[in-house]
């Protein structure tokens, strides 16, 4: 890996970037628009509860798994 150069995004690395940020921004605008559109549904308190308990595991998964691959990066065991 080249220590001395910055790493620089090419033509089509820049497309996937503002790709990805527009469908982010499509994705989110519709969330809007769909919350806003639905009459009247209320969500129990359990529903929040177990909402929040899925957000906080699939983030303590995704954190984990981001860990053991920079951890195994840095130990040399990538194939």
């Amino acid at each position: 890996m080249r220590a001395n150069k910055a790493a620089r995004l090419s033509g089509w690395g820049w497309f996937a970037v503002v790709s990805l940020f527009v469908l982010l921004a499509g994705a989110v605008c519709y969330c809007i628009f769909a919350w806003r559109d639905v009459p009247d549904v209320g969500i129990p308190p359990i529903g929040w509860l177990f909402l929040v308990l899925g957000v906080l595991f699939t983030s303590l998964v995704g954190g984990g798994l981001m860990l053991l691959l920079f951890y195994s990066s840095r130990k040399g065991k990538d194939f």
